[in-house]
This record gives structure tokens, sequence and C-alpha cells, in this order.
């Protein structure tokens, strides 16, 4: 498990309470002590005790010895640069699993793509977890569910009997596309969420933010090959509520406070942990051009995060759109 952060340490959880030993990679030495000492990562996860099946290092090497399975949790953003570094220590039969959720600002890319690219290995090598799966919620136990997808069945069925247990139930799928565009494009729909909830705007209007935003997270998928099925399943409509009508979601917090007046610049420096949403809007928009889609909600949040648009106009602007049916054109 490379990285240390809440999802990462929470997913490394996972995996020992289905009875498998990992080992953690945490960029900082004192984070791995504080692991392996206490069985604690309270920067992260406060006093939840992990499984002693976690091994804990600041050893990239160590981490990476003789690994099969090396599940990826480290930001978007710096997915590319951290495997460049890292590949020479992978097994060539190597299955990489991500659980990032974002679009390379730079390339467009996906993020399995991304680790196809730079690692060398086939799609079929390559896995998503993805869903609705707020970390602190998942490391006390609580049940959830979420989809293992993979262009490999055999691969995606391999992580998912890896991180089955009690609290945390798997499905799979092979319609990568979807489950790494809706986990992506949900963070910004949640920015204009959590924008909203700082204007203190009610549950009629974020609901309307939601559901306007599946259908363009929609649109995009489906124009880049993706299945409808996938977007009205776990990782589109499920990560979609849970990332928008959470407080504990990163993106929907960060997009309260610019709803609440702050700069991005205070937001970004009032917040701990990386909003991906925040990087990912521009992308996701470029990729809605480069397929020929309509993005309101991106293109607003966008124009929030460049300044064009001020958050108390946010609302008004998507509001103010040419009326159409709901339904399929004619």
């Amino acid at each position: 498990m490379l990285g240390a952060g809440s999802w990462g340490t929470t997913f490394a959880k996972v995996i020992a309470d289905a009875g498998h030993d990992v080992v953690l990679w945490a960029r900082r030495a004192e984070v791995a002590d504080e692991i392996n000492a206490g069985h604690t990562n309270s920067a992260y996860l406060g006093d939840i005790e992990l499984s002693d099946r976690i091994r804990a290092t600041a050893d990239i090497g160590s981490a990476l010895a003789d690994a099969r399975v090396v599940v990826l949790a480290v930001p978007a953003q710096s997915l590319r640069a951290n495997l460049a570094r890292w590949r020479p220590l992978l097994r060539e039969d190597v299955v990489l699993v991500s659980l990032m959720k974002g679009i390379e600002v730079e390339t467009g890319l996906r993020m399995s793509q991304v680790i196809a690219e730079v690692a060398e290995v086939s799609q079929e090598q390559v896995a998503v977890v993805s869903g609705p799966n707020l970390a602190k919620e998942i490391a006390v136990g609580q049940p959830t569910a979420t989809v293992v997808a993979s262009a490999g069945g055999e691969t995606a069925e391999l992580i998912a009997e890896l991180c089955a247990n009690s609290y945390f139930r798997p499905y799979t799928n092979t319609d990568v596309v979807g489950v790494e565009i809706g986990g992506a494009i949900k963070n910004v729909i949640a920015l204009a969420v959590g924008i909203a909830d700082g204007q203190g705007l009610g549950d009629n209007s974020k609901a309307s933010i939601i559901t306007r935003g599946l259908a363009e997270t929609s649109r995009l998928a489906l124009a880049m090959g993706a299945e409808l099925h996938t977007l009205s399943g776990l990782a589109g409509l499920g990560d979609l509520v849970a990332t928008c009508a959470s407080p504990l979601s990163r993106n929907r917090s960060f997009g309260r406070l610019l709803g609440e007046g702050l700069s991005l610049q205070e937001a970004i420096t009032a917040t701990t942990q990386t909003a991906e949403g925040v990087k990912t809007a521009a992308a996701v928009l470029e990729l809605g051009r480069a397929n020929g889609v309509d993005l309101p909600i991106t293109q607003a949040v966008v124009a929030v995060l460049t300044d064009r648009l001020r958050v108390d106009e946010l609302a008004g602007l998507l509001l103010a759109r040419k009326r159409k049916t709901e339904g399929p054109a004619h």
C-alpha cells in the first residue's frame, strides 16, 4: 500500500481485516513509526486502532520487495512522477490498484491510463477501486459497498477477494471508464454542492445540483465509451451522493469554505488533505470539450476557481440556462 493518508491507511485496514498482511508505505518516517508502535495514524484517523497485520515503513524498497499487488493511494497529480521512480522496483507480473479519483491535468488521462503507461503494464494488470467510500466511516467498521473494476476480469476478482470482509463488500465490473469518470467528476459536483451549502442554500438547491451533476457525469462517461448502468450504480450515483451529502467529504468541505467567502488560497491553507476536484475540474472540462459534451456545472466551478465567477453567482448561472425537456431529445 503506497500512501498513508486517510484512504490509503483505511484501505490497508480493510485488507488486513480481511485476513491479509499489508506493508504500508508512508512518506514520513514518523507516521510509519506511529503505526508500528501504537497501531494508529492519528494525523488522519485519530485514535482508530489498526490491525497488527499492517507493517508500516518509509523505505519504498522495503515496501515493494516482491509485492505481487501494489495499491496506489497518492494524490492524483503526483502519480506520474512517483510511479516513474517506483517502476524499477515492480515485479513484471505486478497488479497495480488505483484508489485515486482524478484526471491528470497535463494529459487528460484517467488514473488507470497513467498507471499502464508509466509502469509499462497491460490494462489487465490494473484495477480501480471506487464507490461511496468515506474513509473515516469505513475505518470504524461501518458497512459499505464498493466497485473493483478492471479490463481483466480475473484481476478484478483477485482484488475483490483481497478486500472483502465483514463490513466491506466489493462488486466487480469491467467498465473502467465509467467507474473512473464517475469518481473524478463527483468531486467537481461536490465542490458545487459545498459552495451552495456555504452560501446557506437549502436541500432543494443542493439536490438539484446533485441530480444535474449525475446527468452531466453520465453524458461525458457515455461519450467516452462507458456503460450507462455503471453511472446509476455504486461508482456513479452512490459515490456522488456520499461525496456531496457528507461533511466528511473533502471536496464538499472545500467548496463550503469557498461558499463562505474564503479565497481559493485561503481555503487551501485551511484544509489539511487534498481536495482532488480543485485540480481535476479544469481537466474534466477539457475532456468535455474534446468529446463535444456540455458540462455546465463543471464549467461554473472552474470559473469560480479561476476567479471568473463569484461564488454568489454560481446558483443563478446554473438556473439561468435555457429551459429544455429533462427526458431524451427527440
